[in-house]
């Protein structure tokens, strides 16, 4: 295995990282309708707990308004209570066979709240990335001790490993800061 494998492979786990953040932080609440809201909810439907959008569909109404259109009448109160016990701050109103769920504004207290917990999992993501990074350099360690390299390759490994490692921060500090104006804007 040569240095370029090791950063290609862990590379894919890099952006993986990412992935997993932007789906962490698509769920926190903003202050407008996003069907990302409920993409956590689990009902309890048939016995089993299931997500919300494998029992009915979930779309926009406008920007404060969430529906839910059930498939089976007999599961529209589960996920009204499934919505409401989610402690996402949301009141669900049954209607038919379809939930309305409406999006009440942030408070300035709640959306700093929501600021930090996008830092949080924005931190979590960087540390993450980091452990990646670990990762690769003692691939290209062994590599070296394995003399499959020699020092210059392995020195030109880690600069690529660290200049890897800044870029997907970098792209963690600019998602943290888009999420953050999106919370912050009233």
């Amino acid at each position: 295995m040569s240095v370029r494998e090791v950063i290609q492979k862990n590379e894919a786990k890099l952006k993986k990282s990412i992935e997993a953040f932007q789906h962490e932080i698509a769920s926190i609440r903003t202050g407008k309708a996003t069907t990302a809201l409920l993409d956590r909810v689990k009902v309890e439907a048939y016995g089993q707990l299931m997500p919300l959008k494998q029992v009915g569909n979930i779309g926009v109404a406008d920007v404060h308004t969430l529906m839910v259109q059930v498939w089976d009448k007999g599961m529209v109160g589960p996920a009204e209570k499934a919505i409401r016990d989610a402690n996402l701050g949301l009141n669900p109103v049954a209607e038919g066979q379809s939930i309305r769920v409406s999006i009440p504004p942030l408070t300035e207290e709640r959306r700093k709240e929501f600021v930090k917990l996008t830092r949080k999992f924005g931190e979590d993501s960087k540390v993450s990335l980091r452990n990646l990074r670990r990762d690769m350099i003692q691939e290209i360690e062994k590599l070296e001790k394995e003399k499959t390299i020699g020092e210059d390759e392995k020195n030109r490994g880690k600069k690529d490993a660290d200049e890897l490692l800044h870029k997907y921060e970098k792209q963690i500090n600019e998602l943290i800061s888009h999420k953050e104006k999106e919370i912050m804007e009233v």
